[in-house]
């Protein structure tokens, strides 16, 4: 009676219904590990609520589709065709979110396929891989420090084009313009440059320096961003 509910309407003989039971078996073991694959992912990282919560979801959401597909070929295609008119209205993401929305989905593919063992392995195993990167800061730049952007505010009638050199060359081995802007309503520039500091290097000397030339106006330094450009 039960799998009779369940029936599609356009099942025939030759079709092979998913039971129920099975079909639970596969959503539970898909929701199971989309925690274990969100335990992994939030070690020693910054997330936020909505991503780990798509996280521990995707998985049964693709396990799902996949069941309903079962070797349907026409079904695959417009499946296919459907997810990729979905477009996520968020800002981009990081290629660690990338790369885990990835594993995620292939970890809901396996368990629709209705290889679970296989599926569990997999995701354990690749959160033991994701722990132990963090563990180890796996791809941190040693030299991260040494990479700054200064931004320095100077009047209007200053002129910046060679009035900086001397103290970047002092304390930088290398530097680049890459940004002058108005601001105050035109009265002032802020210019933005990208230093690599030597390993020497006093920052709060440098910043005394720069306020010599610069009438004792802002000036800010902070880590070079290479999010924007880079994935």
């Amino acid at each position: 009676m039960i799998e009779s509910i369940f029936k599609g309407l356009f099942d025939s003989e030759l079709t092979t219904v998913i039971s129920v039971s099975d079909f639970l078996l596969c959503l539970g073991v898909s929701l199971v590990l989309g925690l274990v694959l969100c335990g992994g992912y939030m070690y020693k990282t910054r997330y936020t609520k909505s991503f780990v919560v798509t996280l521990s979801l995707l998985p049964a959401v693709v396990c799902v589709v996949i069941m309903m597909v079962n070797g349907n070929i026409g079904a695959g295609v417009a499946v296919a065709g459907a997810f990729s008119l979905v477009r996520f209205r968020s800002v981009p993401g990081t290629a660690k979110e990338i790369g885990t929305l990835f594993l995620a989905m292939g970890t809901g593919l396996v368990a629709g396929m209705g290889y679970l063992a296989y599926a569990a392995l997999f995701a354990v195993v690749m959160s033991i891989i994701f722990v132990l990167f963090n563990r180890l800061d796996f791809g941190t730049e040693k030299n991260a420090k040494i990479y700054k952007t200064v931004n320095v505010t100077i009047p209007e009638d200053l002129d910046y084009t060679n009035v900086f050199e001397e103290v970047l060359k002092k304390y930088a081995s290398s530097y680049e313009l890459v940004k002058v802007k108005t601001t105050n309503m035109g009265s002032m520039f802020r210019l933005t440059y990208n230093v690599v500091l030597k390993e020497s290097a006093n920052e709060k000397e440098m910043i005394d320096e720069l306020r010599c030339r610069n009438g004792n106006l802002e000036i800010t330094v902070s880590k070079q961003d290479t999010t924007v450009t880079e994935l």
